[in-house]
This record gives C-alpha cells, structure tokens and sequence, in this order.
C-alpha cells in the first residue's frame, strides 16, 4: 500500500488588510486575504512571554472569495482551513522569489457584531426569525403544591 500525502493547514488570526477581490479573464472570482497569527515564546532574557506575529497569504476563490470581500475588512478575526501551496517567480530584474501561500477550502468569519469596523463595511449577523420575549418571562417560585407529584410519577 503506497503512503499518501497529507497537506492540511487550519488557522486562526486577524485580518491586516482589507480583502483584494479579483476576477480572472474567464470571470472567476479570486480573493486575498493576509492573515495574522501569534505564536508565544518566552523571551530567554527576560523569562517573559511575549507574542510573535506569523503572517499568511490566503487565496480565496470563486463565491466564498466574493463573500470574504464583502462581509470581511482589516482587524477581523477569521479561520482559515486549506491546503499549502509553494510558488516560484522571477522579479523583474531577474531575481528568484519563492512564497508559500495557504489555498482556502473555507474561511470562518469569527467575532461578533461587535467585532465589525466602523463604518458599517464589516459582517453583522441577522436573523429572520422574530425573539418571542416571553419565553424569556420569569416563572413564579415554587411553581406547584408539593402533593402534586405522586411516587408513581418518579420515573425511578
């Protein structure tokens, strides 16, 4: 049986800019996103943790790349899950550049409405379902007379 290969990233971090929307020449939508990540490390010297920022590109295609455009701005808290992918260019001045870029499979918009920017660009969660309050109303104390329950009633 021959081993498979495994390439499987899943990430948690901040946005440090607002999402880049392109569409290819064949209209298919693709997105950027750069994602920051804290790692802990305790600082020998001074025997302090401190964090160390790590920062991802993250690919984003077609509508969930569109939504990430949308609904996503600088400072938001995302999760990525996706595959790695190692590129290779040559600048144009003739120098060798490589990158590792995570590929998304999905993106998770994490936070809350109070996570949103201000301005109004940023995901605010809605529901079309109205709050009934009175489930929310308070029972009255003691809600029965104790003889109500009989033995046959207690299930054990």
């Amino acid at each position: 049986m021959a081993a498979s290969n495994i390439n499987r990233v899943i990430i948690t971090g901040n946005l440090t800019s607002d999402p880049e929307l392109r569409s290819l020449p064949s209209g298919t939508s693709v997105c950027k996103l750069r994602v920051a990540c804290n790692t802990r490390r305790k600082d020998n010297s001074t025997g302090e943790w401190v964090d160390k920022p790590n920062f991802f590109d993250v690919t984003v295609w077609g509508a969930q790349g569109e939504n990430c455009a949308r609904y996503l701005s600088k400072g938001r808290p995302v999760a990525v899950d996706g595959r790695l992918e190692w590129r290779e260019w040559e600048t144009p001045e003739g120098a060798k550049r490589q990158a590792v870029d995570i590929i998304a499979e999905s993106v998770q918009f994490l936070g809350g409405r109070d996570d949103a920017p201000a301005g109004g660009q940023g995901f605010t969660p809605r529901s079309d379902i109205p709050v009934d309050t009175n489930d929310f109303a308070t029972a009255p104390a003691g809600g029965g007379s104790p003889s109500a329950a009989s033995d046959d009633d207690i299930p054990f």
